[in-house]
């Protein structure tokens, strides 16, 4: 499995340890701001075990986050198939970190990485992004990797209930636009 390295992170595979946080992160409410729901104790795990089991088969995924100067677990970073749901295909970059670690540049740090590993390793043609549109903090960090927004290919994601959390915006970074990383 890949390790991913950056000046401050280390992205790794999930630790039995990851759990206790990662549960914790994800019952946050500010958080999940931007999700319909927080997650049980149950469905954290549950993600948890789809997130190793992606790691295993393909040998890179969605990483658990840690700081290295402390070994600290805050979050998870990385790529990942577009679900065949969606009205686009690709490889999709994401990260979610709990909240004593937002305000560091950790996000852009580690989608820095994921997206750098997502072309030079993977040669992906392009990676992209989504939120929703609300979420101005995640859609700061697209900008910040150098993602352009493609207002055409913004969605309602009908499997959110109806209301603020369903408009879904999609950002794109091409391998031969990456300047920015």
């Amino acid at each position: 499995m890949t390790v991913l390295r950056t000046d401050r992170l280390l992205l790794r595979g999930w630790r039995d340890s990851d759990l206790g946080p990662w549960e914790a992160l994800n019952a946050d409410p500010e958080v999940r701001e931007h999700f319909p729901d927080v997650l049980t104790r149950e469905q954290s795990e549950a993600s948890a075990s789809r997130f190793r089991a992606g790691l295993d088969r393909r040998g890179w995924g969605w990483w658990a986050v840690k700081v290295r100067a402390t070994g600290e677990f805050i979050g998870f970073a990385g790529l990942d198939p577009v679900e065949e749901s969606m009205p686009f295909t690709g490889v999709e970059a994401g990260w979610r970190l709990a909240r004593p670690a937002w305000g560091h540049g950790y996000a852009t740090e580690a989608a820095m990485a994921v997206v750098t590993f997502g072309f030079e390793t993977l040669a992906l043609p392009e990676v992209l992004a989504i939120t929703t549109a609300a979420n101005h903090r995640s859609r700061a960090v697209m900008r910040r990797l150098g993602m352009t927004h493609e207002p055409a290919e913004d969605f309602d994601d009908m499997s959110v209930p109806a209301g603020p959390l369903r408009r879904t915006v999609v950002y794109r970074l091409a391998n031969e636009d990456r300047s920015a990383l």
